[in-house]
């Protein structure tokens, strides 16, 4: 055999081992000798029935990502799944953990499939711009029928395996621990009972029934919301038709060809690279591995407000206990009340259960006294954004919270340095920026201080992990990395209307891009009153804030979403934004106050200026060290703004525009408009002029 892959006998049932840690993924050298160890066992006259296990502590877990962007080498998967489904002997997969992508490609490439009652199986190829491209769309309808395998297919998320069960995927499910003897048990049972080779190819029962069903064009029109711009969900649509159209050998054709047009997609290159940014994210620069971690297993959060209540639920959800302190009763009734209106929704939907809604609200204790956070080791400030409120919080905190208590400020915009001076501790403060809603958000700026603490940093991003949230580290500036960008990015969607575009041409350009929402749209989910607060803040601090017609929105009390009328006018019940001629005309009495003469202004103009002015913002906060690579730039804007992962990031976005397009019109814009924020950064012209990309970096 191969050193992963080896062939042993116990009684009459021939034993195919996998042991490549530490995902048993299909590697070349995995992939031959699985290949191998069935040649082995065809040839074993005493094997009666064989067995595909693996070791450690899952079944085969997908393709080997040490392997993407280099040639495959033979054997190919399809061959080797092929190869097993044509054994004349019976082939049973016993799976555990979790058997995805390839890995359950080839448990379908058995006859038989037994799982642990813990394992889950998926195709999640869609989240990397794939399709399944070993069988996985032609096999897997032929057990589960159109409507699961277009769903497993398209979401590409995973099923447990009593539902697998239920679905036809797999034939058994076993309650031990022990997945080889639980395999070996059920394989032996088949060769007592002398059951048959059974290939998934072969079977029609499922394929006759949903055959000419209009399955296929319910889930197009629904793709056409959800996967909006996408091209993998609906190739993985095309694909699973295929099945039903087709002879199997002619399906398996057509999936390949379907395969290497989503290979050959610039879609998948910018889904891969958001794939390993994500991964790379968690690697801090200058933090050693070895950095000590601080135990964080209770926590405080102030404020019961949306945000305060979201950031409790996170801890809430993995089992740590948390406090909320609010100013008045009434404030924090209406908090807590809402966390369990959230908790009570999720299991109404299925999500969790009952008994679930009450240990996590058990979890969560509210008050209105600060000596309750005397003994817990994180405190997350999430009250509005005015610098002297947080100071003043902050002074209080450092005298009533324990030694090494970590103090972390949720603000989005504020200076990390100037809240930890009210402090005699600020190698303890930290920022911990949630997005809102946080409890569904995964992005978590962590954003460093000056003299924050190496121990300190490595344990948010520890704490970033365990609430399950994508945790980046940032530097500290006004806006950090995500708002800094997100503010000239407003300040130039402003500046088109002002010129002459409608809030929802703007938000149009910036969904048809592949952004979930425009940048007025997104305001209006916000709070107008944020945005509002923000440049009072700023005036207050003697900074020269232009005027905006968003400031009389706000002065009118028209804050958005959550007072059905913002940028935008909502019907009750729906968050759908339904232009208001009313702003309209608030918009053409600015322009005339302000001697503006508005003229037309293209879709292009619009997608430039906002997106261009983002790129060239974040080449300086590169070059200041705010963050440390591109892709943490990239990974902050895919989690916490919506940023189509498709297209990588708007650093690897941009690199695939070509940064010489960029830097020209950002010289043109920086004439035409006058803006200081146009001014071209230095990293972008050393990189055009050097032929280099921000991946090069």
């Amino acid at each position: 055999m191969s050193e992963v892959v080896n062939y042993t006998r116990e009684g009459n049932i021939g034993v195919i081992t996998v042991n490549y840690p530490p995902v048993n993924a299909l590697s070349q050298a995995v992939r031959s000798g699985l290949v191998a160890a069935l040649e082995h066992g065809q040839k074993d006259a005493e094997a009666k029935v064989l067995l595909l296990v693996c070791e450690g502590r899952t079944f085969i877990a997908g393709a080997d990502i040490r392997e993407f962007g280099k040639p495959m080498q033979e054997p190919g998967l399809p061959a080797v799944v092929e190869q097993f489904e044509n054994s004349d002997k019976p082939v049973v997969a016993a799976i555990h953990g979790t058997a995805l992508g390839g890995g359950l490609e080839t448990a379908l490439g058995c006859h038989y499939r037994i799982a642990l009652s813990s394992a889950k199986v998926g195709l999640p190829e869609v989240k990397l711009g794939l399709l399944p491209g070993a069988g996985g769309t032609q096999r897997l309808p032929r057990l589960a029928g159109a409507q699961k395998a277009l769903e497993m297919i398209t979401t590409g998320e995973f099923v447990a395996a009593k539902d697998a069960l239920a679905f036809g995927i797999v034939d058994a499910v076993d309650e031990s621990n022990d997945v080889k003897a639980a395999g070996i048990a059920y394989a032996q049972k088949l060769a007592d009972e002398g059951k048959p080779v059974r290939r998934v190819r072969d079977l029609t029962d499922r394929i006759e029934a949903d055959k000419g069903s209009d399955v296929f064009d319910q889930f197009r029109s629904a793709l056409q919301k959800k996967a909006r711009g996408q091209l993998s969900p609906f190739k993985c649509v095309d694909a699973v038709e295929a099945a039903f159209n087709l002879p199997f050998a002619e399906g398996m054709k057509r999936e390949r060809e379907l395969f290497m047009e989503c290979m050959d997609s610039p879609q998948r290159a910018g889904l891969v690279h958001a794939f390993f940014a994500e991964r790379q994210v968690s690697k801090v620069k200058g933090l050693p591995k070895d950095t000590p971690v601080r135990d964080v297993s209770s926590v405080g959060v102030i404020g019961a407000g949306t945000m305060g209540g979201g950031i409790a639920m996170n801890f809430a959800n993995v089992g740590i206990p948390v406090t909320i302190v609010e100013m008045k009763q009434e404030a924090l009734d209406k908090g807590l009340g809402i966390i369990r209106k959230n908790y009570e929704n999720s299991a109404k939907k299925g999500r969790i259960t009952q008994k679930q809604v009450e240990d996590r609200m058990a979890l969560i204790t509210g008050s209105l006294n600060y000596d309750e956070f005397k003994n817990v080791d994180l405190v997350i400030e999430a009250v509005f954004e005015n610098m002297a409120v947080k100071k003043e919080i902050f002074a209080k905190l450092d005298s009533v919270c324990k030694p090494g208590a970590i103090l972390a400020t949720n603000t989005s915009t504020l200076d990390i340095d100037e809240i930890a001076s009210a402090t005699n501790r600020p190698e303890d403060v930290v920022g911990m920026h949630f997005f809102s809603p946080a409890n569904v958000m995964k992005l978590l700026e962590n954003v460093r201080g000056s003299k924050t603490s190496d121990e300190v940093k490595a344990t948010v991003m520890a704490v970033a992990k365990k609430i399950k949230k994508v945790g980046v580290m940032v530097g500290n500036c006004h806006g950090f990395v995500g708002n800094r960008m997100l503010h000239k990015r407003g300040a130039e969607a402003m500046a088109l209307v002002n010129e002459g575009a409608t809030p929802q041409q703007v938000d149009k350009v910036l969904t048809d891009l592949g952004y979930p929402m425009g940048q007025f749209a997104m305001a209006d989910l916000a709070g107008i009153d944020v945005g509002y607060r923000i440049r009072e803040e700023m005036r207050n601090a003697g900074e020269d804030v232009a005027p905006s017609w968003m400031d009389k929105l706000a002065e009118q009390n028209r804050l958005g979403q959550k007072t059905m009328a913002g940028v935008y006018k909502y019907e009750e019940g729906s968050r759908k934004p339904i232009p208001d001629p009313e702003v309209e005309r608030l918009i053409g009495d600015f322009r005339k106050e302000q001697g503006i003469t508005p003229r037309e202004i293209t879709d292009q103009e619009i997608l430039e200026r906002c997106m261009y002015v983002m790129v060239n913002e974040a080449a300086k906060i590169l070059e200041e060290g705010i963050a440390d690579r591109a892709l943490d730039i990239d990974v902050v804007w895919i989690y916490g703004y919506g940023f189509p992962a498709y297209l990588g990031g708007p650093m690897f976005w941009a690199d695939q525009i070509g940064l010489d397009v960029i830097l020209a019109a950002v010289e043109k814009y920086h004439r035409e408009v006058g803006a200081d924020y146009w001014e071209p950064a230095p990293l972008l012209k050393q990189l055009v002029a050097d032929g280099k990309k921000f991946g090069d970096l």
